[in-house]
């Protein structure tokens, strides 16, 4: 149940990237890859709110999976400029 709760949570973000990923990909692709507008803008809309006020259980577990994902997605980057610079 609380897996499903965090998925939902952040579904929008997560279909992005499993989209992405489905699709197939190369390290140039990583490393050019952003998230939607509006994925963006939702995230900004977070940030904000977060600093005015609590955000909701649900707001912030879609908040912290954004965050989480983010740094998967900067380590994906390293890792293909990683391989693009060498070659691999």
């Amino acid at each position: 149940m609380y897996a499903e709760y965090q998925m939902s949570a952040a579904s929008p973000v997560y279909l992005e990237i499993i989209d992405f990923i489905a699709a197939g990909t190369t390290p140039e692709a990583v490393t050019h890859f952003q998230p939607s507008a509006e994925a963006q803008r939702r995230v900004s809309e977070l940030i904000e709110r977060e600093k005015e006020q609590a955000l909701s259980p649900l707001e912030k577990a879609e908040l912290d999976h954004f965050l989480e994902l983010e740094h998967i997605l900067r380590m994906a980057k390293a890792r293909a400029h990683q391989i693009l610079t060498r070659g691999e």
